[in-house]
């Protein structure tokens, strides 16, 4: 009896093990998978969108983009999952210093309006600190998605933070 006891605690820890190692390896794979996204490739993912009509809530190519919902729309390309509220990106990541800003970074942008509610988001197109140049959905006078200038009057005043979301 207390041999079968034995059999059944020897295979229930040896299955056990194997459960544990199927899961650790699933959990590498995802992280592996995320660290091997191209960050260039998502700019050109990005820039087949330009000229899409800016639209409040939209988050579909075939009827237009707001700012969050073209973030999200072009990250959940590459199984990434973001806010889908601009508001959503204010205690998300870990600000970068301008020097460290990659491809592929989200800008995070206050309100024209009000300077403690977070309101706009776009990607990093082209790195180069403060200088750096980023896709977005703008509501403003291009009315559609288009690449701006961070060091721009317009957003270098609203700019709140950059984060890696691909680590």
């Amino acid at each position: 009896m207390k041999s079968s006891l034995y059999i059944a605690f020897f295979v229930t820890i040896l299955c056990s093990s194997f459960t544990l190692k199927k899961n650790q390896v699933e959990a590498n794979r995802i992280e592996t998978a995320q660290s091997k996204i191209d960050r260039d490739s998502i700019i050109v993912y990005a820039k087949q969108y330009l000229g899409i009509p800016y639209l409040y809530a939209g988050n579909d190519p075939k009827k237009g983009f707001d700012c969050s919902g073209f973030v999200n729309y072009i990250f959940k390309n590459y199984g990434i999952t973001l806010p889908r509220s601009s508001s959503g990106f204010k205690n998300l990541g870990t600000k970068l210093a301008p020097e460290d800003f990659k491809v592929g970074d989200v800008l995070v942008f206050y309100g024209y309006r009000n300077k403690n509610i977070v309101g706009h988001v776009g990607i990093i197109c082209e790195a180069n600190g403060m200088h750096s140049k980023f896709i977005h959905a703008s509501s403003g006078k291009a009315g559609s998605v288009t690449i701006s200038d961070l060091d721009s009057d317009h957003y270098s005043k609203r700019y709140y933070k950059c984060i890696n979301v691909l680590h």
